[in-house]
């Protein structure tokens, strides 16, 4: 082992195919050039004042795709990729010498997000391939829901029937949900299981029943609850904003009873529904991860923290040894804060099937084996990579393991030295308890630099990407890493609103960023690369995107009804792209309704919120739908079933480039050769926009858009073309 100390833990390599991604890059630039040098030659003489400001407002806005465009290109430019040596780990520490691990879990309705899909969640961690005596799960309740703890009760039990299961026959993925929704037939012919497989799913089975009983009638039987003294907590409970701390250490790792069935440790297991009050602002999950980041060193006080959302389960039990390959490499890993795994999605909780995986609402490629079934956001696995060959990868929010110092605010420097800050001695479970209420009660941050210079960043809807730029700003470094077998596997929503409302937070968000102190671009960040910097800016300017997209969705129209001439008679633009075609489609039609909607909005509500006309709020999204709409998934057909002004919008934009194409129809050869291109651009969102067009007019399911929207939108269109052309 003396040999092999001092080999590194993990390696990097760059990322394939840059050379092609340059020579690309550049062909794109070179064209862009030509359209400016169009554009500054050939000024025609306007008319009108209407077309010289529509000339202008188009060379604004390609100006602004040129900026974004380049800021794409600093992005993937210098992709990275790692490696890990995990068998050098095990030589070099062993069991007794690896780091304690805490993980947090965070749910926060029980209606939105079903306590099945949580305690799988949990499950799925707790089963990990680690010293079990070194784990403490954690699960946050913003919902201070009893349902949610009395599910977690029952997750407590079968834990000690689910571990030995998963451990004696090296079960992937270790959520009991998923790993059951496997073909039964594929499990039993290629394992010597097939006895204990049908005890252990019966068992999982009639736990489910119980817990989706109690969650059907909305309380939990008062027989149950006098199963367990922590139910009584919820005496003092008004509703899910006003309620005192509830603290329960439902399993204790130092009890020595605290084994399974077959007398091994257990994991440490927590439920925590911080205190919650009218009159104090509670942070939404930023404060929940703060609640726990306190707990927790009360209880366990690990030196690394992992940590995940409660519909993203773990998929890979070799996670927690693959992260810390980083964090004690000799060499290189003094100075990393965390790790984060990509976001890998499934299309719903219990499908795991190939049939099953499919994509429509964010354009996710298939790639499925005989080892690896996920759904994959492929663009966002090249920007995670190409943060980090700039520097660091950005904090996702979930699926990232951290270094709890760095977590806690201490700034890096070289002389910093490593220190071992596992469980403390232990005292009685109640004595814990009652110290952990006051940690996690709301007057405890006040006068305190929680949520500023400590833990998770309070400025932001998107708390996890101000954080990781905070670490990053304190001379921290970041990793990413993607390994053979997916590390977590998430739940996608399942309708086009539940997705735009996401990416509307999501937009918002950074938009608070960007025009915060925090912003990389106009604030002094001496620690964080340029390339870096710029590489923020690839989200910060989400909602600003929804204008020029905007004017290249509505003027080209606008301009056939109005007979104005916008593109050189020949010009041609060929985009290579890769992938099906079918993704490739429905890659465009998420990127035009998201620009148009989702970043739009979130720009208003942000203007509005700053001038104080509206108060900040988190959406959950939600984590289940109905079989309709689930079957429309799995078909690919797109649900707009919903009142929104987000569809109305979508069909009016929709409406008005069918008129305009429509007006056109009767002079198209008189007017080819001048107006072709703008025809085209036409052609193009017009056919992008046919799933919209089938849900007003053709579609009879109740994921149509409903007859008052399709009114709406019919009014708006036609009013605007009215104008257009008189």
């Amino acid at each position: 082992m003396g040999k092999n100390r001092h080999l590194p833990l993990f390696e990097t390599r760059p990322g394939r195919g840059l050379v092609l991604f340059r020579w690309y890059a550049a062909s794109i630039f070179i064209a862009i050039c030509f359209i400016f040098w169009y554009r500054l030659t050939y000024f025609p003489a306007p008319e009108t004042t209407t077309e010289t400001w529509v000339w202008v407002g188009m060379f604004l806005s390609e100006l602004w795709f040129t900026f974004y465009f380049f800021i794409t290109v600093v992005v993937r430019w210098n992709l990275v990729f790692r490696s890990t040596f995990k068998d050098r780990l095990s030589a070099r520490y062993e069991e007794e010498a690896l780091p304690g691990v805490d993980i947090f879990v965070c749910t926060a309705d029980p209606r939105l997000e079903p306590p099945t899909m949580v305690i799988s969640t949990v499950l799925s961690v707790m089963a990990y391939d680690y010293p079990p005596e070194k784990l403490s799960v954690y699960l946050s309740d913003d919902g201070c829901s009893d349902i949610t703890f009395y599910a977690l009760l029952e997750a407590s039990r079968f834990a000690r029937l689910w571990l030995p299961f998963c451990r004696k026959f090296k079960v992937e993925p270790a959520s009991p949900e998923a790993y059951f929704q496997m073909s039964a037939e594929r499990v039993v012919h290629d394992s010597a299981m097939p006895h204990e497989w049908s005890i252990i799913k019966k068992s999982y089975q009639d736990m489910k029943s119980r817990i989706e009983t109690v969650t059907r009638s909305g309380k939990v039987p008062a027989d149950i609850r006098e199963e367990h003294d922590g139910f009584y907590e919820w005496d003092l409970v008004s509703g899910r904003l006003d309620h005192p701390t509830i603290v329960q250490l439902l399993i204790d790792g130092r009890d020595p009873n605290a084994v399974d069935n077959e007398g091994k440790a257990l994991p440490t297991l927590v439920y925590l529904a911080r205190e919650k009050r009218p009159q104090f602002h509670h942070h939404f999950k930023a404060g929940a991860l703060n609640a726990l980041i306190r707990v927790s060193s009360r209880i366990s006080n690990a030196s690394f923290i992992l940590n995940v959302d409660c519909d993203v389960y773990s998929n890979n039990s070799k996670t927690i040894r693959d992260a810390l390959c980083f964090f004690l490499d000799e060499e290189n890993g003094h100075d990393i804060a965390y790790v984060q795994y990509p976001q890998t999605f499934k299309i719903a909780y219990a499908d795991i099937r190939i049939p099953d995986i499919l994509n429509v609402s964010i354009m996710i490629n298939m790639v499925a084996n005989d080892e690896r079934i996920d759904c994959v956001l492929n663009a966002s696995k090249l920007e995670l990579a190409g943060f980090d060959g700039n520097g660091g990868t950005f904090y996702a929010g979930t699926g990232c393991v951290h270094r709890r110092e760095a977590l806690c605010g201490m700034k890096y420097s070289k002389e910093l030295k490593a220190t071992k800050s596992d469980r403390k001695i232990r005292e009685t479970a109640s004595s814990i308890e009652q110290d952990c209420k006051a940690l996690a009660s709301c007057t405890y941050e006040e006068n305190t630099q929680w949520g500023k210079q400590m833990g998770v960043k309070y400025e932001s809807l998107v708390e996890d990407i101000l954080t990781g730029m905070s670490i990053q700003n304190r001379r921290w470094r970041s990793v990413y890493f993607n390994p053979e077998r997916t590390a977590f596997l998430g739940v996608v929503p399942t309708t086009l609103l539940d997705t735009l409302l996401q990416h509307k937070r999501w937009a918002e968000g950074q938009l608070q960023i960007l025009l915060s102190k925090h912003c990389t671009l106009l604030y002094d960040r001496q620690n964080m690369p340029l390339k870096l910097q710029l590489s923020y800016c690839n989200y910060m300017l989400w909602a600003p995107n929804s204008f020029a997209t905007l004017y290249f969705v509505i003027v080209p129209a606008f301009c056939l009804l109005k007979g104005i001439s916008l593109f050189p008679s020949s010009l041609v633009e060929f985009v290579w792209c890769g992938g099906t075609v079918r993704g490739w489609l429905n890659e465009q039609r998420m990127w035009l309704f998201k620009r148009t909607t989702s970043y739009l909005f979130a720009f208003i509500d942000h203007i509005l919120k700053l001038c104080r006309f509206s108060k900040p709020a988190f959406v959950v999204t939600r984590k289940v739908a109905d079989d309709d709409v689930n079957r429309r998934y799995e078909q690919e057909i797109m649900d707009f079933g919903s009142c929104s002004p987000m569809f109305t919008i979508l069909a009016t934009l929709a409406l008005f480039n069918l008129f305009g194409l429509v007006a056109t129809g009767d002079v198209v050869l008189k007017v080819s050769d001048i107006f072709g291109f703008q025809i085209l651009l036409c052609c193009v969102l017009v056919f992008i926009n046919l799933p919209t067009y089938q849900a007003m007019f053709f579609r009879r399911d109740s994921g149509k858009i409903p007859a008052s929207v399709t009114l709406q939108s019919l009014t708006f269109a036609l009013l605007a073309s009215a104008l257009a052309m008189y």
